[in-house]
């Protein structure tokens, strides 16, 4: 089965004040909260839908990440708590774009990173670990990894242009299965990075340093 990865620049600080933030919230983290409810009910129905039981529902996940935990001891309650965090990540972030469709995400990434480590990239600006990096290492309790997706990942926004370059400087000489994808991966990244050094420069609230992650399908 295809798994589809998109990606959303946020704040990751503005993430992760949300988790246990439940009756302490601003105006503005309520707004947030309101829209991932409603968010987390259509994922549900669609889970519904489909006949899929997490043992945990998405509105119960949102629930126990806004007050402070991820206990639920559900076979797949991973991917409830992973999925309510995405919807409280978008509503603080930028609107999602596809990066790709992959049949094999991992194994896919992890021969383009093999690729572009053996053409001399750094390793800190490789993509497989951040694509399935979990969430927020900052957020204060432990949120737990599905087996399955949705998967959550993150990038620093400040290496998206380092990343683009470096790999536009060995994209002649990668391998030709994969070099159409990366080239595709290199303009998105460039794309990123223009609008985080423009909205840096040109608007004083701006303060998105990550880019959000989600391999899901």
């Amino acid at each position: 089965m295809s798994r589809i990865i998109s990606y959303r620049t946020a704040d990751k600080a503005d993430v992760v004040a949300l988790l246990g933030a439940a009756g302490n919230l601003t105006s503005d983290q309520r707004r947030v909260v309101d829209a991932a409810r409603e968010a987390a009910r259509r994922s549900q129905r669609g889970l519904d839908d489909q006949g899929i039981d997490w043992g945990l529902t998405v509105p119960e996940a949102l629930d126990h990440l806004l007050a402070g935990h991820a206990s639920s001891t559900a076979a797949a309650a991973a991917s409830a708590y992973s999925q309510a965090l995405l919807h409280l990540i978008d509503g603080k972030a930028s609107d999602p774009m596809d990066l790709g469709v992959y049949s094999k995400p991992s194994t896919f990434f992890s021969l383009l990173d093999d690729e572009l480590r053996r053409l001399g990239v750094s390793g800190e600006l490789l993509l497989h670990d951040h694509l399935f990096s979990g969430p927020p290492a900052e957020i204060p309790f432990a949120v737990p990894h599905p087996v399955d997706s949705p998967h959550i990942g993150m990038f620093p926004l400040a290496r998206a242009k380092p990343a683009a370059d470096a790999y536009r400087g060995v994209a002649d000489h990668v391998d030709e299965d994969l070099a159409h994808d990366l080239r595709e991966i290199i303009e998105k990244l460039e794309c990123e990075h223009e609008e985080w050094e423009y909205a840096t420069r040109k608007i004083d609230w701006y303060t998105q340093d990550t880019i959000f992650f989600s391999v899901t399908g």
